[in-house]
């Protein structure tokens, strides 16, 4: 098998989650990870090597392939420069807010001819993977009404959410993704309400921590996504898909599977704490698929017109709760509306 050679920018909370996978995985190599901040006892621990300069990994012969964790407003700058040094790519969301951004980014990684995987991985999971798997069997029929329930346990720190991009393209962006993977269908029309019902301080900034999303799919299936930047149980994760001959469900993870039943109630364990823990096995698998996908020559499993489509589909929601109507997504995409 032969060795596929990597280079990391950014090792904050995510880099170091991946290169800890990395680092386990056979016939991979994590050559050099570049970050400003570096925290250099956990790379010194794990025998990693480090660079304060990015242009260090582009200009290396050996790394086929480059992994983005770095700051969000980077991401599509450095799409471009890894593209044009010949680089695979592999970016988490999103590859930028702007969509005019993001097509520069995706013309660059055509033209060069590389390969690009957005990091929307929660399509990795096996609960949701299995929820797909019945989606495309048939096992529940004619697919009707797909409803999420994405809740935080908490808030991120103020400093973030000023420039997250709001809670639409920021967290939502992961359910209007997992709406298009499961359904195998774009989102034609969003209507979105949204409110402040966690912290005054997010209305002050020009967000909303509580919202609902209503969509209208190409293939006449409806979507319907709650989110809340704040559940006091934890990371609250459940989906169901409807269909004509019966639904199916994924349900929150706990630290356990027991129930304790007394005199004073039944109790079972609050959901596993945040995306970390909840996720932690499809971060892994989705750096495997990647690697596989230049391995094998084939397509990644997310391209980067996912990554832009679930933009699109975010700014809509904004718009929606803006102008208090139905919004077509197909204003944002540039798409006839007709």
């Amino acid at each position: 098998m032969k060795e596929v050679v990597l280079g990391a920018l950014g090792a904050g909370r995510i880099g170091k989650l991946h290169a800890d996978n990395i680092l386990a995985m056979p016939g991979v190599r994590l050559k050099l990870i570049a970050d400003p901040y570096i925290d250099e006892d956990w790379a010194r621990t794990l025998g990693l090597s480090t660079t304060l300069d990015p242009a260090e990994l582009f200009s290396d012969p050996e790394i086929a392939a480059v992994l983005i964790f770095s700051p969000s407003n980077l991401h599509a700058e450095q799409i471009i420069t890894a593209a044009e040094a010949g680089k695979h790519i592999f970016c988490e969301k999103p590859i930028a807010l702007d969509p005019d951004r993001i097509r520069q980014a995706l013309l660059a990684v055509e033209t060069a001819g590389v390969k690009l995987q957005v990091g929307f991985n929660r399509r990795f999971d096996p609960d949701i993977k299995r929820v797909k798997q019945a989606v495309d069997d048939g096992e529940i029929g004619q697919m009707q009404l797909i409803r999420i329930t994405s809740r935080d346990p908490a808030p991120p720190p103020m400093d973030y959410l000023r420039i997250s991009g709001g809670i639409f393209l920021d967290m939502t962006v992961h359910d209007f993704d997992l709406v298009r993977f499961l359904s195998g269908s774009e989102v034609d029309e969003v209507y979105a309400a949204g409110a402040v019902m966690v912290d005054p301080a997010i209305g002050e900034i020009g967000d909303i921590d509580t919202a609902v999303t209503t969509m209208k799919l190409s293939n006449g299936a409806l979507a319907v996504i709650d989110n809340s930047r704040q559940a006091a149980y934890g990371y609250d994760q459940r989906i169901e898909v409807f269909g004509s001959l019966g639904s199916i469900s994924a349900v929150n993870l706990t630290a356990t599977r027991t129930v304790l039943a007394t005199a004073q109630g039944v109790v079972t364990d609050k959901p596993l704490h945040f995306f970390l823990e909840r996720y932690h096995r499809s971060f892994r698998v989705e750096i495997e698929q990647f690697i596989r996908s230049i391995r094998d020559d084939t397509p990644p499993p997310v391209v980067g017109r996912d990554g832009l489509n679930a933009i699109l589909i975010g700014l809509a929601a904004q718009a929606s709760l803006e102008r208090g109507k139905p919004v077509r997504v197909s204003e944002f995409s540039g798409e006839d509306p007709g």
